[in-house]
């Protein structure tokens, strides 16, 4: 962090009380005393017994993550590095360039010009007119992609390439070009290094590559590409990210062979856990269902199911919450696994999870025909005849959420 360029102002509760620097990994202890974990495990490790702030006797030498402090200091180090980012814009380009100016800098990208790519990036950013300049430009995408190939592991001019292609999506009216450039490879190298910014515009830049079964596949392929999608998917992670990386799963995950992979790669675990956070957004819940409803299309998909006994509970924790779609989702997961494949580990989840009456109450809700009947063959399944359970609740005076 250069702190020459900019007076940065950390907030005392973002440093750890052991080592003053920003924490990396903040967890608590019994006390309610937040610690970097590398910090305290190694207080602990030495044969302490108390708690370093407070001289507490510990109860309890286990600690906690604290992820609302985590994400608190993920958004301020973001703020930090955007400042960073646009003080260097601005110390490199005062002013915009004019027309003329950028095709003298799109040229200077064959020698890997940092400045002039930095230079072009704030012109982009200026106004959809200058994108469009870019994009009926002769050879300005080419230069990208050459420049791409050259960047190699420069976490700075990879950052600049995604964020440049990300301004310019919408202009891009072949993909296969960038495909066959190094686009993979840059877009590893953020998921691995990058900020949380540039991960999101490179995460969205991988759904729009994924435009055929083709280039899906290409993309599963790509050693380690979807392993770091699915850590995307950590609950640790920026809301942003998470649902950006949801999304651009959903989009390659048809093609049997990546749903294998998906799996493979511990997909359903990382959505029990979403599926399980109180917090997550009505959007990460839909799409958390939706990836899972596609994963269970295949028989290793329905096999952890099955056998996830928490992760079916709140499946159907969620029918009637966060949303019509949400709920959709859940229960065709549920028809899916209880009624098309009729298995008892999972009929039992459901019953225990309290899923019968949640089925009841839906089927008496303004829900989709295709909900009515996956949920009337679900009831079947369960033994209940549904007609005549319709007519032993009072919808006046249930509480239903409308759909």
């Amino acid at each position: 962090m250069r702190r020459d360029d900019l007076c940065i102002t950390i907030p005392n509760f973002f440093r750890c009380p052991i080592s003053l620097d920003v924490m990396k990994s903040p967890v608590s202890l019994c006390t309610g005393v937040t610690y970097d974990r590398t910090s305290i495990q190694r207080w602990l490790d030495s044969g302490n017994n108390t708690c370093p702030a407070t001289m507490q006797v510990l109860q309890s030498k286990e600690f906690v993550p604290n992820r609302n402090l985590q994400r608190l200091i993920q958004i301020w180090s973001d703020s930090v590095a955007h400042r960073q980012h646009d003080a260097e814009l601005a110390a490199n380009s005062v002013v915009l360039p004019s027309h003329d100016q950028v095709k003298v800098l799109v040229k200077q990208l064959d020698n890997n010009s940092f400045s002039a790519l930095t230079k072009i990036v704030r012109f982009a950013r200026e106004s959809e007119e200058n994108r469009e300049f870019l994009a009926r430009m002769d050879g300005f995408f080419n230069a990208v992609f050459d420049f791409m190939r050259n960047a190699e592991s420069d976490i700075k001019l990879i950052e600049q390439v995604v964020h440049i292609l990300d301004l310019m999506l919408s202009k891009i009216s072949e993909k296969k070009p960038l495909m066959e450039s190094n686009c993979l490879s840059t877009i590893l190298v953020i998921l691995q290094r990058g900020s949380s910014d540039s991960q999101i515009q490179s995460v969205q830049l991988l759904e729009s590559l994924a435009v055929d079964g083709e280039s899906k596949l290409k993309i599963a392929q790509k050693e380690g590409l979807l392993l770091e999608l699915v850590k995307s998917l950590s609950k640790e992670k920026d809301p942003r990210l998470i649902d950006a990386s949801l999304s651009c799963l959903i989009s390659i995950a048809m093609p049997k062979r990546v749903k294998a992979k998906l799996i493979q790669s511990r997909t359903i675990p990382e959505l029990k856990i979403l599926l399980s956070e109180p917090n997550m957004t009505p959007s990460i819940i839909e799409k958390s269902l939706k990836l899972l409803e596609t994963l269970s299309s295949c028989k290793e998909g329905r096999v952890e199911i099955w056998h996830d006994t928490i992760l079916l509970q709140a499946i159907v924790q969620k029918v009637l919450k966060a949303s019509s779609k949400a709920t959709e989702h859940a229960v065709t997961i549920l028809w899916i696994v209880c009624y098309l494949f009729r298995d008892e580990k999972a009929l039992e989840a459901v019953v225990s999870g309290n899923g019968m009456t949640k089925i009841l109450l839906l089927i008496q809700s303004n829900c989709s025909p295709a909900v009515r009947q996956m949920s009337a063959d679900l009831l079947k399944i369960f033994g209940v005849n549904s007609k005549p359970c319709l007519s032993s609740y009072d919808t006046k005076t249930t509480h239903i959420m409308p759909f």
